[in-house]
């Protein structure tokens, strides 16, 4: 029987895993995918880099289809930038370089791309990163829903760039709220007034707040993803698969407003599988997890311990994500992403 592509593939799931694995990474032979003393296929993560004498250069890049393309706290403009700078900042890199493409719909009104690139713009010149070249292009009215842009970011680092690889007896923080701009998103697109409803995207570069504590602690921070569209399951569910450990989530410390929480549980959706685009979540070293703490909470963070690193004594949960629930049950949290496209 002909398989075809659904949406699912391209919710940041466990499918998009898959897909990627069997019709990109399986075609590439494992000499191929990485290059110069670097990281790459090998390792699909937020970045890949190579080596140039004593220097990291970090990419990365990514595509952005956000609808609507203007929400309550941004448009697609700012998402872009966001997104991108927030990729090389979970490798450890400092954001150096950005190049855009852009693709516009005939007929696209040119005071709203106007506005979309002074967003992307503006944050580039906040975090000091230069926006060094890029493509224009125009479709057909008909043939594209209004605008596409995709973002490629460099970085640099003296150090190596972080790899994925929890340690046992690490701790999981999560730095902020967590499924803002996935909940304003889904109350824009069923038509909901989402800012009466106190929805408001969090997409922000986390250039100035979560990099220079990453980079005082670089020896400590042992994973770090921001937890966009498969929300946090996604990333918890990546960072353990085919491990011998597990992750064992307090749900109850997980930081999420009351808002956000209700909107939610209206709608039936577990708010970790919702995308945000102003979080980071890590898996650092227990010893100094408190300096950790302190160090986002000066740069204005809200973070939270939610959960662990663990060895389990039982086979048949290595591997696997487990949450011990507010009224003191346990689940097994799955890699399901919330099949919302256009979400980012």
């Amino acid at each position: 029987m002909e398989a075809f592509i659904t949406l699912l593939h391209g919710a940041g799931g466990q499918e998009s895993h898959d897909l990627i694995e069997s019709l990109i990474v399986k075609k590439v032979p494992l000499i191929l995918r990485y290059a110069l003393d670097g990281r790459g296929l090998d390792i699909l993560d937020d970045g890949s880099f190579i080596k140039i004498g004593d220097t990291y250069v970090v990419f990365s890049s990514d595509s952005y289809t956000v609808k609507p393309l203007f929400y309550p706290g941004g448009n697609i403009g700012e998402l872009a930038a966001s997104g991108v700078l927030n990729d090389l900042v979970m490798m450890g890199a400092r954001p150096v370089a950005f190049l855009d493409n852009i693709i516009v719909e005939e007929g696209f009104p040119v005071k709203d791309l106007e506005e979309i690139i002074n967003s992307l713009v503006r944050v580039l010149k906040e975090n000091n990163v230069s926006l060094i070249g890029g493509d224009f292009k125009v479709m057909p009215k008909g043939t594209l829903d209004k605008i596409v842009i995709s973002g490629f970011g460099i970085g640099v680092s003296l150090e190596a760039p972080i790899v994925d690889q929890p340690h046992p007896g690490d701790v999981i923080i999560v730095t902020n709220n967590i499924a803002e701009h996935g909940a304003a998103i889904l109350a824009s697109q069923l038509g909901m007034d989402a800012e009466n409803l106190s929805l408001r995207s969090d997409s922000k570069p986390l250039v100035k707040t979560v990099l220079p504590v990453i980079e005082k602690y670089r020896n400590h921070v042992h994973a770090a993803r921001d937890p966009t569209r498969g929300g946090i399951s996604s990333i918890l569910n990546e960072w353990v698969r085919n491990k011998e450990v597990s992750i064992i989530v307090d749900e109850s410390k997980i930081p999420i407003r009351e808002d956000v929480k209700t909107f939610l549980e209206m709608l039936g959706i577990d708010p970790l599988t919702v995308a945000s685009e102003g979080v980071a979540v890590l898996s650092v070293s227990r010893d100094v997890s408190n300096e950790i703490m302190e160090a986002l909470k000066s740069m204005g963070e809200n973070p939270q311990v939610i959960g662990e690193v663990i060895i389990p004594d039982e086979n048949s949960y290595k591997g696997k994500v487990l949450g011990f629930t507010e009224v003191g049950g346990r689940r097994v949290i799955k890699g399901e992403a919330l099949n919302l496209p256009r979400i980012c």
